[in-house]
Protein backbone atom coordinates (compact mmCIF):
# COMPACT_ATOMS: atom_id res chain seq x y z
CA UNK A 1 0.00 0.00 0.00
CA UNK A 2 1.33 3.38 -1.37
CA UNK A 3 2.03 6.35 1.51
CA UNK A 4 -1.09 8.40 1.95
CA UNK A 5 -0.19 11.92 0.33
CA UNK A 6 -1.59 15.86 1.53
CA UNK A 7 -2.88 16.95 -1.52
CA UNK A 8 -3.18 20.92 -0.52
CA UNK A 9 -4.82 24.20 -2.59
CA UNK A 10 -2.30 26.56 -2.88
CA UNK A 11 0.83 23.76 -3.02
CA UNK A 12 3.46 24.10 -5.50
CA UNK A 13 4.84 20.65 -7.04
CA UNK A 14 7.32 19.40 -9.13
CA UNK A 15 5.69 16.63 -11.18
CA UNK A 16 7.75 13.55 -13.68
CA UNK A 17 6.44 11.24 -15.07
CA UNK A 18 8.44 8.68 -17.79
CA UNK A 19 7.49 7.31 -20.90
CA UNK A 20 7.14 2.91 -21.03
CA UNK A 21 11.04 1.63 -21.25
CA UNK A 22 12.47 4.51 -22.04
CA UNK A 23 11.28 4.68 -25.47
CA UNK A 24 11.53 8.14 -27.87
CA UNK A 25 7.91 8.38 -28.33
CA UNK A 26 8.35 12.02 -26.83
CA UNK A 27 10.90 12.88 -29.31
CA UNK A 28 10.67 16.87 -29.94
CA UNK A 29 9.29 16.78 -33.36
CA UNK A 30 6.61 19.99 -33.89
CA UNK A 31 3.77 17.16 -33.83
CA UNK A 32 4.29 15.78 -30.19
CA UNK A 33 5.22 19.72 -28.92
CA UNK A 34 2.41 20.77 -30.41
CA UNK A 35 -0.09 17.89 -28.66
CA UNK A 36 1.88 18.72 -25.44
CA UNK A 37 1.28 22.44 -25.41
CA UNK A 38 -2.55 22.12 -25.97
CA UNK A 39 -3.33 19.12 -23.58
CA UNK A 40 -1.44 20.90 -21.11
CA UNK A 41 -2.97 24.33 -21.66
CA UNK A 42 -6.59 22.49 -21.83
CA UNK A 43 -6.20 20.29 -18.34
CA UNK A 44 -4.89 23.38 -16.85
CA UNK A 45 -7.42 25.49 -17.80
CA UNK A 46 -10.06 22.79 -16.75
CA UNK A 47 -8.67 22.17 -13.04
CA UNK A 48 -7.37 25.65 -11.96
CA UNK A 49 -3.62 24.45 -11.87
CA UNK A 50 -0.80 27.60 -12.45
CA UNK A 51 2.09 26.57 -15.09
CA UNK A 52 5.36 27.98 -13.68
CA UNK A 53 7.73 25.39 -15.70
CA UNK A 54 7.95 22.52 -18.20
CA UNK A 55 10.52 20.31 -20.25
CA UNK A 56 9.20 17.60 -22.40
CA UNK A 57 12.61 15.34 -22.56
CA UNK A 58 11.73 12.16 -25.36
CA UNK A 59 11.53 9.78 -22.55
CA UNK A 60 9.78 11.64 -19.71
CA UNK A 61 8.19 14.96 -18.61
CA UNK A 62 8.46 17.64 -16.31
CA UNK A 63 6.10 20.23 -14.88
CA UNK A 64 6.35 22.70 -12.38
CA UNK A 65 2.90 23.82 -11.16
CA UNK A 66 0.82 24.94 -8.63
CA UNK A 67 -2.67 23.47 -7.63
CA UNK A 68 -5.01 26.29 -6.55
CA UNK A 69 -8.01 24.41 -5.76
CA UNK A 70 -6.55 21.25 -4.53
CA UNK A 71 -7.17 19.07 -7.16
CA UNK A 72 -4.21 18.02 -8.76
CA UNK A 73 -4.77 13.59 -8.72
CA UNK A 74 -8.22 15.32 -11.29
CA UNK A 75 -5.89 17.06 -13.36
CA UNK A 76 -3.09 14.31 -13.36
CA UNK A 77 -5.64 11.98 -14.17
CA UNK A 78 -7.20 14.16 -17.59
CA UNK A 79 -3.71 15.43 -18.47
CA UNK A 80 -2.06 12.14 -18.81
CA UNK A 81 -5.17 10.23 -20.33
CA UNK A 82 -5.16 13.32 -23.28
CA UNK A 83 -1.44 13.34 -23.78
CA UNK A 84 -1.01 9.23 -24.02
CA UNK A 85 -4.10 9.05 -26.24
CA UNK A 86 -3.04 11.26 -28.62
CA UNK A 87 0.69 9.75 -28.63
CA UNK A 88 -0.68 6.41 -29.60
CA UNK A 89 -2.42 8.32 -32.55
CA UNK A 90 0.10 10.41 -33.51
CA UNK A 91 3.27 7.24 -33.34
CA UNK A 92 0.88 4.18 -34.03
CA UNK A 93 1.48 3.11 -30.68
CA UNK A 94 -0.12 0.15 -29.58
CA UNK A 95 0.18 -0.61 -25.70
CA UNK A 96 0.98 1.94 -22.52
CA UNK A 97 2.52 5.21 -23.55
CA UNK A 98 3.84 5.63 -19.69
CA UNK A 99 5.90 3.95 -17.49
CA UNK A 100 4.12 1.45 -14.68
CA UNK A 101 5.91 3.67 -12.16
CA UNK A 102 3.90 5.78 -10.55
CA UNK A 103 4.11 9.81 -11.34
CA UNK A 104 6.95 11.49 -8.91
CA UNK A 105 5.17 14.26 -6.97
CA UNK A 106 7.50 16.29 -5.08
CA UNK A 107 6.09 19.22 -2.86
CA UNK A 108 8.56 22.69 -3.31
CA UNK A 109 8.20 23.95 0.16
CA UNK A 110 10.53 27.38 -0.07
CA UNK A 111 11.63 29.55 -2.65
CA UNK A 112 15.33 28.13 -2.80
CA UNK A 113 13.24 24.56 -3.54
CA UNK A 114 11.43 26.41 -6.27
CA UNK A 115 14.41 28.16 -7.95
CA UNK A 116 16.51 25.08 -7.78
CA UNK A 117 14.03 22.68 -9.10
CA UNK A 118 12.97 25.05 -11.98
CA UNK A 119 16.81 25.30 -12.84
CA UNK A 120 17.24 21.95 -12.62
CA UNK A 121 13.92 21.27 -15.41
CA UNK A 122 15.56 23.58 -17.53
CA UNK A 123 18.63 22.10 -17.65
CA UNK A 124 17.19 18.74 -18.27
CA UNK A 125 18.31 18.61 -22.24
CA UNK A 126 22.18 19.37 -21.56
CA UNK A 127 22.38 17.23 -18.39
CA UNK A 128 21.61 14.51 -20.99
CA UNK A 129 24.28 15.47 -23.75
CA UNK A 130 21.33 16.88 -26.14
CA UNK A 131 22.16 20.44 -26.49
CA UNK A 132 24.57 22.68 -24.71
CA UNK A 133 22.31 24.95 -23.77
CA UNK A 134 18.75 24.83 -22.30
CA UNK A 135 17.96 27.60 -24.48
CA UNK A 136 18.76 24.90 -27.90
CA UNK A 137 16.45 22.22 -27.04
CA UNK A 138 13.52 21.92 -29.34
CA UNK A 139 11.16 20.82 -27.68
CA UNK A 140 7.93 22.14 -25.39
CA UNK A 141 9.74 23.90 -22.23
CA UNK A 142 9.92 27.40 -21.06
CA UNK A 143 12.75 29.86 -20.79
CA UNK A 144 14.11 31.57 -18.12
CA UNK A 145 13.14 34.87 -19.60
CA UNK A 146 9.48 33.27 -19.82
CA UNK A 147 8.98 32.52 -16.37
CA UNK A 148 6.02 34.32 -14.76
CA UNK A 149 5.15 36.47 -18.13
CA UNK A 150 5.29 34.32 -20.97
CA UNK A 151 2.71 32.82 -22.87
CA UNK A 152 2.96 29.28 -24.64
CA UNK A 153 0.44 28.99 -27.24
CA UNK A 154 -1.03 26.03 -29.44
CA UNK A 155 -3.25 25.40 -31.95
CA UNK A 156 -5.73 22.04 -31.48
CA UNK A 157 -4.11 19.13 -32.97
CA UNK A 158 -5.91 16.93 -35.82
CA UNK A 159 -4.90 13.82 -34.07
CA UNK A 160 -7.44 12.09 -31.38
CA UNK A 161 -9.16 15.62 -30.31
CA UNK A 162 -12.88 15.57 -31.96
CA UNK A 163 -13.26 19.67 -33.37
CA UNK A 164 -16.68 19.54 -32.91
CA UNK A 165 -16.60 18.75 -29.21
CA UNK A 166 -16.43 22.38 -27.67
CA UNK A 167 -13.80 21.21 -24.72
CA UNK A 168 -11.35 21.51 -27.48
CA UNK A 169 -11.12 25.15 -28.77
CA UNK A 170 -9.69 25.80 -31.81
CA UNK A 171 -6.48 27.43 -30.15
CA UNK A 172 -5.28 27.62 -26.92
CA UNK A 173 -2.99 30.30 -24.64
CA UNK A 174 -1.38 29.08 -21.84
CA UNK A 175 -0.20 32.40 -19.33
CA UNK A 176 2.67 31.03 -17.08
CA UNK A 177 2.43 32.29 -13.65
CA UNK A 178 5.24 33.48 -11.16
CA UNK A 179 4.83 30.81 -8.03
CA UNK A 180 3.08 31.58 -5.16
CA UNK A 181 6.28 31.88 -3.02
CA UNK A 182 7.68 34.86 -5.44
CA UNK A 183 4.97 36.64 -6.38
CA UNK A 184 5.49 39.13 -3.17
CA UNK A 185 8.98 39.79 -4.55
CA UNK A 186 8.02 40.39 -8.34
CA UNK A 187 9.72 38.40 -11.11
CA UNK A 188 13.29 39.79 -12.12
CA UNK A 189 15.38 38.66 -9.21
CA UNK A 190 13.34 35.50 -9.29
CA UNK A 191 14.59 35.32 -12.99
CA UNK A 192 18.51 36.18 -11.96
CA UNK A 193 18.21 33.78 -9.30
CA UNK A 194 16.75 30.78 -11.98
CA UNK A 195 19.49 31.95 -14.81
CA UNK A 196 22.74 31.55 -12.50
CA UNK A 197 21.73 28.24 -10.66
CA UNK A 198 20.34 27.36 -14.35
CA UNK A 199 24.42 28.15 -15.69
CA UNK A 200 25.17 25.97 -12.43
CA UNK A 201 24.06 23.05 -13.92
CA UNK A 202 25.04 23.76 -17.38
CA UNK A 203 28.48 24.15 -16.91
CA UNK A 204 28.33 20.66 -15.00
CA UNK A 205 26.57 19.11 -17.04
CA UNK A 206 28.91 20.01 -19.97
CA UNK A 207 32.16 19.56 -18.15
CA UNK A 208 30.89 15.81 -16.87
CA UNK A 209 30.10 15.09 -21.13
CA UNK A 210 33.53 16.29 -22.04
CA UNK A 211 34.94 14.32 -18.95
CA UNK A 212 33.44 10.99 -20.54
CA UNK A 213 34.75 11.77 -23.85
CA UNK A 214 30.85 12.00 -25.52
CA UNK A 215 29.42 14.44 -27.99
CA UNK A 216 26.75 16.71 -27.96
CA UNK A 217 24.07 15.37 -29.82
CA UNK A 218 22.39 18.75 -31.01
CA UNK A 219 18.67 19.35 -31.52
CA UNK A 220 18.73 19.05 -35.28
CA UNK A 221 19.06 15.26 -34.90
CA UNK A 222 17.24 15.46 -31.25
CA UNK A 223 14.41 15.75 -34.08
CA UNK A 224 14.82 13.60 -35.96
CA UNK A 225 15.92 9.97 -33.71
CA UNK A 226 13.22 7.28 -34.45
CA UNK A 227 10.53 7.73 -31.86
CA UNK A 228 10.64 3.85 -31.52
CA UNK A 229 14.07 3.56 -30.50
CA UNK A 230 15.04 3.36 -26.57
CA UNK A 231 17.38 5.50 -24.69
CA UNK A 232 20.80 3.60 -24.15
CA UNK A 233 22.59 5.95 -21.90
CA UNK A 234 23.15 4.61 -18.27
CA UNK A 235 20.58 5.23 -15.91
CA UNK A 236 20.97 4.39 -12.64
CA UNK A 237 18.44 2.44 -10.39
CA UNK A 238 15.95 4.82 -8.89
CA UNK A 239 16.04 5.00 -5.40
CA UNK A 240 13.39 7.12 -2.87
CA UNK A 241 10.80 9.04 -4.38
CA UNK A 242 10.32 12.01 -1.87
CA UNK A 243 7.53 13.66 -1.03
CA UNK A 244 8.59 17.19 -0.95
CA UNK A 245 12.15 19.50 -1.29
CA UNK A 246 13.24 22.42 0.69
CA UNK A 247 16.50 23.35 -1.04
CA UNK A 248 19.87 23.90 0.05
CA UNK A 249 21.24 25.71 3.14
CA UNK A 250 17.43 25.84 4.20
CA UNK A 251 18.53 25.12 8.08
CA UNK A 252 15.38 23.49 10.21
CA UNK A 253 13.10 23.22 7.04
CA UNK A 254 13.85 20.13 6.49
CA UNK A 255 13.24 18.45 9.85
CA UNK A 256 9.94 20.54 10.47
CA UNK A 257 8.78 19.35 6.86
CA UNK A 258 9.15 16.00 7.94
CA UNK A 259 7.81 15.83 10.89
CA UNK A 260 4.43 17.62 9.30
CA UNK A 261 4.41 14.84 6.70
CA UNK A 262 4.83 12.09 10.04
CA UNK A 263 2.37 13.82 11.37
CA UNK A 264 -0.47 13.84 8.86
CA UNK A 265 0.42 9.71 8.26
CA UNK A 266 -0.33 8.83 11.65
CA UNK A 267 -3.26 10.74 11.56
CA UNK A 268 -4.44 9.56 8.60
CA UNK A 269 -3.86 5.86 9.33
CA UNK A 270 -5.53 6.24 12.90
CA UNK A 271 -8.69 7.64 10.77
CA UNK A 272 -8.42 4.59 8.43
CA UNK A 273 -8.33 2.39 11.15
CA UNK A 274 -11.38 3.56 12.68
CA UNK A 275 -13.11 3.77 8.99
CA UNK A 276 -12.20 0.35 8.58
CA UNK A 277 -13.82 -0.43 12.36
CA UNK A 278 -16.74 1.21 10.71
CA UNK A 279 -16.82 4.39 12.56
CA UNK A 280 -18.10 6.67 9.39
CA UNK A 281 -18.14 9.49 11.78
CA UNK A 282 -14.06 9.28 11.93
CA UNK A 283 -12.50 12.30 10.94
CA UNK A 284 -9.38 12.45 8.21
CA UNK A 285 -6.20 15.45 8.22
CA UNK A 286 -6.67 18.27 6.19
CA UNK A 287 -5.56 17.13 2.46
CA UNK A 288 -6.91 13.67 2.54
CA UNK A 289 -8.21 13.39 -1.20
CA UNK A 290 -9.26 9.58 -1.98
CA UNK A 291 -11.39 9.35 1.37
CA UNK A 292 -12.98 12.36 1.13
CA UNK A 293 -13.73 12.25 -2.41
CA UNK A 294 -14.45 9.05 -3.08
CA UNK A 295 -16.22 8.02 0.46
CA UNK A 296 -17.39 11.14 1.40
CA UNK A 297 -15.22 11.01 4.66
CA UNK A 298 -15.28 13.89 6.88
CA UNK A 299 -11.96 16.02 6.77
CA UNK A 300 -11.15 18.30 10.02
CA UNK A 301 -9.71 22.24 8.76
CA UNK A 302 -6.62 22.02 10.99
CA UNK A 303 -3.69 22.02 8.52
CA UNK A 304 -0.02 20.45 9.91
CA UNK A 305 2.63 23.17 8.98
CA UNK A 306 5.18 22.30 6.49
Amino acid sequence: MSQPREIAAGATYLITRRVLRRHLLFRPDAAITQLLLYSLAVSTRRFGIEVHALCAMSTHLHLIVTDTMGVLPRFLQFFHRIVALGTKVLRTWEGPVWDHEATSVVRLLTRAAVVEKIAYVLANPVAAGLVRHAREWPGAKVDVDELGCGVLRALRPAAYLDPKNPQWPEEVALTLALPPAIEQDGGDGFRREVAAELERHEAQARAEVERQGMRVLGAERARNVSPYERATSFEALRGRNPTFAVGREQGDAWRIAAAAVRAFRASYRAALERWRGGVRGAVFPSGTWWMRTFHGASVTDVVFTV
